[in-house]
């Protein structure tokens, strides 16, 4: 008879279990809307502060130890060149935007996928007119901000609007 007890119990506390543990599982599977918008606007910042020569976006949207690392094409050769970019080369290069007036026109293309958002992570897929950037986010103090970015110009022969 104690085991019988036991089964019941069991059976009665099983749904009380699996009803409190499924706000949180669905938390867990569908990260709030602000969340979302949050790392958006921080790949936003990011290809903006870049655009524009904005090192105000750029700061903050990007990590001071941000690991960049991009494979482009040098004039002339068909292989790959990969080469990292320093936080501080961010900024040089928004810098020179800004000193040359060389901002990106409006028809550049400016397009943010948000891949996944979990609760202390993110990933997102940017397109911008110097190629494909994949990006880590990660929150920081409440704040979403780019960690790892890996990239690639344009694949060659790929047409303009695919980008």
């Amino acid at each position: 008879m104690t085991h019988r007890r036991f089964i019941v119990a069991l059976a009665l506390l099983a749904p009380a279990s699996a009803a409190a543990q499924t706000p949180a599982a669905t938390r867990a599977a569908t990260p709030a809307s602000a969340d979302r918008k949050a790392v958006e606007r921080a790949a936003l910042d990011y290809i903006e502060g870049f655009y524009e020569g904005d090192s105000v976006k750029l700061a903050r949207a990007v990590r001071p130890e941000v690991v960049k690392y991009g494979f482009f094409h040098k004039r002339g050769e068909t292989a790959y060149t990969g080469e990292p970019m320093t936080y501080a080369e961010f900024f040089s290069y928004a810098k020179s935007v800004r000193d040359n007036k060389r901002q990106a026109p409006a028809t550049a293309p400016k397009k943010v996928e948000v891949l996944d958002v979990l609760d202390q992570t993110a990933a997102v897929k940017v397109t911008a007119f110097w190629g494909t950037d994949y990006m880590h986010l990660a929150r920081y103090d409440g704040r979403w901000m780019i960690v790892h970015v890996l990239w690639q110009t344009p694949v060659p022969g790929a047409a303009r609007a695919s980008r």
